[in-house]
C-alpha cells in the first residue's frame, strides 16, 4: 500500500531551508557528515531527505554513513571526541542525557530553534529534548505503539481482531499451531523485552492493572506494587497458557514478517518495512485495553542532534540541515517511506492521517501515551530483560524477581540523579 500526505505547509518547506541559505550563497563548497542506525526505511528516507536539501542547497554536500544498531553508540563515543565522527548525529531520545553528559552533542541555537516555537509546534513529549534551559535535539517523526496482525491467520482461524488484553490471549492461544511433538510452529502472540515488550509492560501493562510505572518525574521506581505484580503475572502468563513462546524465530519482528505470528506489537516505523513483504496480509489495530477498559501507550522517538566537533562552516550547514530535518515536508517524506508520524502537531494530527487504516491507530495510541524520561535507557531495558530471565530460566517467583528489578533500577536512577 502507497500514502501520500501532503499539506500547505510542506510548499513552505523547502522555499525556506532555500532561503536560509541565502547569506552563504556565494560560500565556499561544505560537507558535512550525517550518522544514523541501519534500518532500511530510514535509509531510504534520509536518502530523499539529503537529496531535496543538497538541490536547495547546493554548496552544501551531505555525506551520511550508517552501522549496525549494535555498534552505533560505540561507535558514535569513540569518532566524535576524535574529531572524526558526524557533524549531525541521530540518537534515541532516551539516549540524551548520556550524550550531553560525554559532550558529544551541543545545544540547537536558540535563534533558529526557539523555546516557543518548539513548545507551540512540536508534541508534548518533544519538551523532554531540553536541559538547563537549551534544547539539545530534535526528531523528524514520534511514533506509539500498535497491534499488528496477520488478516490471513485470523480469517483462516475464524479470530476476530481482540480489543482487550482478555480477547488478545483466547485469539493468540487459538492462532498458536504446533507439530505432532508439540514444538510450536506458529505463535500467536510475539514477545521479547528485548524488543518493544519492555516498554509496553512499563507504560501500557502496569498502568492498565491500576499502577503507575514512577513517581517524581521518573526518578523513583513505583512498579513494585500490586498493579506491578499483576502486570507481570499477566505478561508471563501469556507463555504459561500457550499464547507465546518467548525467543520463538529469535526476533518478534521477524516471526510476524515471515508469516509464523499471529499479532505483534510493534511501534509505527515497522510500517515501512511490513509494505515492503511480499505475500504478507496484515492489519493494524489501537493497543487492547486493560480489564477496566483502561488504554494507554508508549510514544517514542529518533532525534538528530549536532555534535560537539562541528565548527565553523560544518556547524552552520548542520544548522540548515536541522532545519530541513525538522520541516513539515521532511516529516511528510518520514512518514510516507518509513510510517512514521510526524513530529509537529499541525502535520501529524490531520484528519487524513487520524482515519487512515493503517497510521489511524498510531495517531490515536498518541493521544493517550506516555513517554518514559530515561536516565540510561539501555541499563534500564536489561532489568526487565533479566527480571524476565530469572523468571523463565531460573525458576524465580515473578514477585521476587519483580522486586529485585525495581530496586536495580531505582539503583540507576539513584545514580544518576545524584550527579
Amino acid at each position: 500500500m502507497h500514502r501520500s500526505f501532503r499539506t500547505p505547509l510542506a510548499a513552505l518547506a523547502t522555499s525556506a531551508a532555500a532561503l536560509s541559505l541565502a547569506p552563504m550563497a556565494q560560500a565556499q563548497e561544505v560537507t558535512i557528515q550525517y550518522w544514523q542506525y541501519f534500518f532500511e526505511a530510514r535509509v531510504t528516507a534520509m536518502e530523499q531527505l539529503i537529496e531535496n536539501f543538497e538541490a536547495a542547497n547546493p554548496n552544501i554536500n551531505v555525506e551520511m554513513t550508517h552501522f549496525p544498531l549494535a555498534d552505533y553508540r560505540t561507535r558514535t563515543a569513540i569518532a566524535v571526541p576524535a574529531g572524526e565522527g558526524p557533524d549531525v548525529v541521530q540518537l534515541f531520545y532516551g539516549w540524551l542525557n548520556d550524550y550531553i553528559d560525554e559532550g558529544l552533542i551541543q545545544p540547537l541555537p536558540a535563534d533558529r530553534f526557539s523555546a516557543d516555537m518548539i513548545q507551540s509546534e512540536f508534541f508534548p513529549m518533544v519538551n523532554a529534548m531540553e536541559r538547563d534551559g537549551a534544547y539539545y535535539a530534535l526528531p523528524t517523526a514520534v511514533r506509539s505503539l500498535a497491534l499488528f496482525y496477520n488478516e490471513r491467520i485470523l480469517e483462516d482461524a475464524g479470530i476476530e481482531v481482540p480489543t482487550t488484553l482478555d480477547e488478545l490471549v483466547a485469539a493468540s492461544i487459538a492462532a498458536t499451531e504446533r507439530d505432532g511433538a508439540g514444538n510450536v510452529t506458529r505463535v500467536g502472540l510475539t514477545t521479547g523485552m528485548t524488543a518493544q515488550d519492555h516498554h509496553w509492560f512499563r507504560e501500557v501493562l502496569i498502568r492498565q492493572f491500576g499502577g503507575e510505572p514512577y513517581l517524581d518525574n521518573y526518578e523513583t521506581v513505583n512498579y513494585d506494587t500490586d498493579a506491578g505484580r499483576a502486570a507481570l503475572d499477566f505478561y508471563v502468563g501469556l507463555q504459561t497458557q500457550g499464547a507465546t513462546q518467548s525467543g520463538f524465530m529469535d526476533e518478534p519482528q521477524a516471526a510476524f514478517r515471515s508469516g509464523r505470528a499471529a499479532f505483534h506489537i510493534d511501534g509505527s516505523f515497522r510500517i515501512g518495512a511490513l509494505e515492503g513483504e511480499r505475500g504478507l496480509r496484515w492489519g493494524v489495530a489501537e493497543l487492547p485495553s486493560g480489564p477496566d477498559g483502561a488504554q494507554s501507550n508508549y510514544a517514542s522517538y529518533w532525534v538528530n542532534a549536532i555534535t560537539s566537533s562541528a565548527e565553523g562552516p560544518e556547524y552552520e550547514a548542520s544548522v540548515l540541515f536541522m532545519e530541513y530535518l525538522t520541516s513539515p515536508e521532511a516529516m511528510e517524506i518520514w512518514l510516507e517511506v518509513v510510517g512514521e508520524l510526524p513530529a509537529r502537531v499541525a502535520v501529524g494530527m490531520t484528519d487524513e492521517i487520524a482515519n487512515d487504516e493503517v497510521f489511524g491507530p498510531f495517531v490515536r495510541g498518541l493521544e493517550y501515551a506516555h513517554t518514559t524520561i530515561f536516565a540510561d535507557e539501555s541499563a534500564q531495558r536489561q532489568v526487565l530483560v533479566d527480571m524476565i530471565e530469572r523468571i523463565q530460566l531460573q525458576g524465580m517467583p515473578p514477585a521476587e524477581s519483580l522486586s529485585v528489578a525495581a530496586a536495580a533500577e531505582q539503583a540507576i536512577l539513584d545514580s544518576y540523579f545524584a550527579d
